[in-house]
């Protein structure tokens, strides 16, 4: 190939599924180039329900392959990542017009036993009229049933999987599009153009299109071949209101159009409900949630529980698109979460499609993606990742919370609100971000509440973080907690002129979405 940059692989999307796919490839030996035309995990990939879990649910669509994977990957993902990924309880009020208890029963004695369970405890009945975790609930519901499934902080899988890669050679360009994508002698001639209009040109040995939502438009405009496969469309949208409940325990409500909503605590001070599943036409960039939407959401938790919430207790509300592989399903909530992956080798260059997926598999997706390029690349190295911590997640044992006390013990002058937040969003990178200091004043400047430039820098320097949204709503959830003052403090450090607006409100509609 001749003229540019050369590289063994382009990745076009900078989720989760085009982040894990490069980690997986540079892991293996490849110069890998990742494209994102926004911020990491700008889309779906920061905007899902936060689970790392099997899909309960999917097992009424005899979705069993899918179940059995997501399941074993649980165990792989909490193992690999501790400090952002946590076990999660998760109560089921039983509605016997709904569903009958047999078949509640029967589905998680599956669940607790296709996909290798060893992390977690097994599910088991409550008896909702003793046991604490009934009490926010209407005292209708007499009987529920409890299982286990894993939390994760969606948007920071996204950027520690960029990390990893870059670590082990890759290149990560956010705020930069693919126009242009062709095949040529050996390969692809892409044109890449940033923010500014500049354009370069790479040369690459084959071609992944992990755009999410975007897939099929990146198939046309940019590469100039349709996809060979339909893809659907569905919006899902989630609100967050002040904290329901007490306890650590989340929520999962079956509603009359046999749908499932989550009730989950979020965020210490909030609980995060959703979601929603709706066919959607039009620019993912744009969805936002409905006024139907969120009297949806607010009319479940009223059906069960003791403290009902309406449209104006909502503090934040976020909206995305998923890109499923279209399986005909009548309704949006039926269609496969599965994902397919489609080869093409136009002139003998290789271009892999991902249509589909959830955050869970997207592990075992990368790993399959691999495997159909395998061909292409003979000295490609094996698979590597079910063993290879995340950055920050090689915490001995996987044990959390023995790892915080003795961060606490290294650095007791830090807060202990501020040890955990940092221990949960950067685990054993902790160390590196604080540097030398050893004290308060030795973080740098302060910006209010909680806020430290070493943070600041650190994000910036090591993960992608470009502007105050990319900090304070995708690399953290600090937007939530953090008063005007700090935050307008950062944005002016960060030079950004115009006028800062609070999205954590009422009217609050954040892009991305997913599952």
């Amino acid at each position: 190939m001749a003229g540019g940059e050369t590289v063994d692989l382009l990745v076009i999307g900078g989720g989760i599924n085009g982040a894990g796919i490069a980690r997986d490839a540079a892991g293996r030996g490849l110069r890998v180039l990742l494209v994102e035309q926004g911020d990491l995990a700008q889309g779906t990939s920061s905007a899902s329900t936060k689970l790392i879990h099997g899909g309960l649910r999917y097992l009424e669509y005899y979705e069993f392959r899918l179940v059995r994977e997501a399941l074993k990957e649980r165990e792989v993902l909490l193992a690999n990542a501790p400090h952002i990924i946590w076990p999660l309880s998760f109560v089921l009020p039983h509605e016997n017009s709904l569903r009958p208890a047999w078949m509640i029963r029967l589905g998680l004695f599956l669940y607790d036993h296709i996909g290798g369970r060893k992390r977690l405890p097994s599910s088991r009945g409550v008896d909702l009229r003793s046991d604490p975790m009934g009490t926010p609930l209407l005292p209708s519901y007499t009987k529920g049933f409890c299982y286990s499934d894993c939390w994760v902080e969606d948007s920071r899988l996204v950027a520690l999987n960029a990390q990893d890669a870059a670590e082990r050679g890759a290149k990560i360009l956010t705020r930069m599009r693919c126009v242009n994508a062709r095949p040529a002698t050996g390969g692809w001639e892409a044109v890449l153009q940033d923010r500014s209009g500049a354009r370069r040109t790479v040369m690459t040995r084959g071609l992944v299109n992990a755009a999410g939502p975007w897939v099929a438009g990146v198939a046309d405009a940019v590469i100039g071949r349709p996809l060979q496969e339909p893809i659907r469309l569905v919006k899902g949208s989630h609100i967050v209101v002040p904290k329901l409940f007490d306890g650590a325990q989340a929520y999962i409500l079956q509603n009359a159009d046999r749908r499932i909503v989550f009730a989950i605590p979020y965020e210490r001070r909030f609980t995060l409900i959703g979601t929603t599943d709706l066919n959607y036409v039009g620019d993912p960039a744009t969805v936002s949630i409905s006024d139907e939407e969120i009297e949806y959401l607010c009319s479940v938790i009223r059906r069960y529980f003791r403290n009902p919430v309406a449209a104006k207790d909502v503090v934040w509300s976020y909206s995305g698109v998923r890109p499923l592989y279209d399986d005909r399903s009548a309704s949006a909530s039926a269609v496969t979460r599965d994902y397919v992956l489609r080869l093409e080798t136009p002139e003998r260059s290789p271009l892999l499609s991902v249509y589909g997926g959830k955050i869970t598999t997207y592990r075992r997706l990368a790993e399959h993606a691999l495997e159909k390029l395998a061909p292409h690349y003979p000295s490609l190295r094996g698979a590597w990742t079910a063993q290879a911590p995340l950055p920050g997640g090689d915490i001995h044992n996987a044990d959390f919370e023995g790892f915080l006390s003795g961060l606490r013990k290294r650095r007791p002058w830090i807060p202990e609100a501020l040890a955990r937040r940092w221990a949960r969003a950067y685990g054993t990178r902790t160390e590196t971000m604080i540097g030398g200091a050893d004290s308060l004043t030795g973080l740098g400047r302060h910006y209010g509440d909680d806020l430290y430039h070493c943070e600041v820098e650190y994000l910036m320097s090591r993960e992608w973080a470009r502007t105050s949204t990319d900090i304070l709503w995708r690399r953290s959830k600090l937007g939530l907690h953090l008063a005007p003052t700090t935050v307008q403090a950062l944005r002016d450090a960060l030079g950004e002129a115009e006028p800062w607006r609070d999205i954590a409100s009422g009217a609050a509609k954040a892009g991305g979405g997913g599952e």
